[in-house]
């Protein structure tokens, strides 16, 4: 179905080709042009009579009805082909724009319709024939971003009729054609929040046989530029002719001259050996498989590192024992062992002092020193530490300063011997400290 068409026409076109196919199923052929936005609309209405009706007679039958639609043979549809349906109780449509690739090439569609009550199909198949236009492609194409409207409002033919008449009453041009209509979402937008009748956003792309009008050509203008730099809206002075059923985002739109694009060629590289061939079928190998002698993958992975390995073995060994430099490493490294050695044999016999904690105690307060615990003798966990005046033995009596006077008061320690020094000296050392 052509764009171009009328919706009366469009109507009886489709109620008759729809009728025709439920009954008879037979292929639907339909002629879109190249270049040129294509649209076909699959009416649940008329899929219903390939179902069984409800029970009750006089009940008002809304089935649940969903369509998939496949290129014949393959999984999936054309590139060029898109396919909207938001519910199984609204109606499927299928768009979208061919290219020159597809002229003279018959593309057979497949729609499959399911009856999600009775889980029941009808299937019919749609070729779609495409013809080259008139003039293709136009040479002057523009993109409208239209913000308040679905992909699915806009593929109407009366919406879709209303954008085009907006659109030539501000270009002026002689040929004026839809080329594709693009969701946003498509384009890498969001889902809009279900809130305030949001919506999508729509894509639609327009050529003309004549230049652009000043109008259009305001949004390359230094001052709109700088307004959508800062996320502003542009001052377009035609945007009232749209502004009262399409909001368009005329920071988004975009102006192409195809007269002026330099085409680039990309060649394909030619295919190796390992790549097949575009036609024909794919020949596997046969079953019996020649045996393989692996004797020589083995002496490539283990005889040649060894190889290596042995060599550099040979090297080394060359180096700290033939050579002067290896020899001088050897007889540095023999003499720092011998005086670890001769360290560690040192150490083992040399004599270690007590600890502190053997030290005779020293009580600031009183000035009495306890003596310590014998080293000798290790099961003295239940020896007190501070021990009476009156159990000290072979005391000392030194002078000691009052605090409040001039006086003297003499205190006793113990004589002792650490390591064969006197142990008055030790106190005497700790008085002076």
């Amino acid at each position: 179905m052509i764009c171009t068409m009328s919706a009366a026409a469009v109507a009886v076109w489709l109620g008759t080709v729809v009728t025709i196919l439920s009954r008879s199923h037979a292929d639907r052929n339909v002629y879109p042009s190249a270049g040129v936005l294509f649209v076909h609309v699959l009416e649940r209405e008329y899929f219903k009579g390939e179902f069984p009706p409800y029970p009750k007679s006089g009940d008002p039958s809304n089935d649940p009805i969903t369509f998939n639609t496949n290129l014949k043979g393959y999984p999936d549809r054309p590139g060029w082909l898109r396919y909207i349906q938001r519910t199984p109780h609204s109606d499927g449509v299928l768009y979208g724009s061919p290219t020159a690739e597809h002229i003279g090439k018959p593309t057979v569609i497949e729609i499959t319709a399911y009856n999600r009550r009775t889980f029941e199909t009808a299937r019919h198949n749609l070729v779609i024939n495409i013809k080259a236009a008139e003039e293709f492609p136009l040479p002057y194409q523009a993109e409208f971003y239209i913000k308040n409207m679905n992909v699915e409002e806009m593929l109407a033919s009366e919406v879709l009729g209303d954008f085009l008449g907006a659109v030539k009453n501000v270009w002026q041009p002689e040929r004026l054609n839809a080329i594709n209509i693009t969701s946003a979402l498509d384009r890498g937008g969001r889902v809009p929040l279900p809130i305030n009748n949001l919506k999508e956003g729509v894509y639609v792309m327009v050529g003309a046989d004549v230049p652009f009008s000043s109008c259009l050509r305001e949004v390359e203008s230094p001052h709109n530029q700088l307004r959508c730099s800062q996320e502003m809206e542009p001052v377009i002075s035609c945007d009232k002719k749209f502004r009262a059923q399409f909001h368009i985002d005329w920071c988004k739109i975009s102006l192409v001259d195809i007269n002026k694009v330099v085409p680039v060629y990309v060649t394909r590289p030619e295919p190796g050996t390992g790549i097949l061939p575009e036609f024909g079928e794919y020949k596997p190998p046969s079953e019996s498989l020649k045996s393989r002698d692996y004797f020589s993958d083995f002496l490539i992975t283990l005889a040649v590192p060894s190889a290596v390995a042995l060599v550099l073995f040979f090297i080394l060994g060359y180096t700290m024992c033939c050579r002067r430099e290896g020899v001088i490493q050897l007889v540095h490294h023999s003499s720092i062992q011998k005086s670890s050695k001769e360290l560690r044999s040192m150490s083992k016999n040399r004599e270690i002092s007590w600890p502190l904690s053997t030290l005779p105690v020293f009580n600031p307060v009183s000035g009495e020193v306890v003596p310590p615990i014998h080293p000798d003798n290790y099961e003295t966990t239940s020896m007190p530490l501070m021990q009476t005046q009156a159990n000290l033995q072979n005391q000392i009596t030194i002078p000691q300063q009052r605090p409040s006077g001039d006086n003297y008061v003499m205190s006793t320690f113990r004589r002792l011997e650490v390591n064969g020094i006197p142990e008055e000296r030790k106190v005497a050392e700790a008085l002076n400290l």
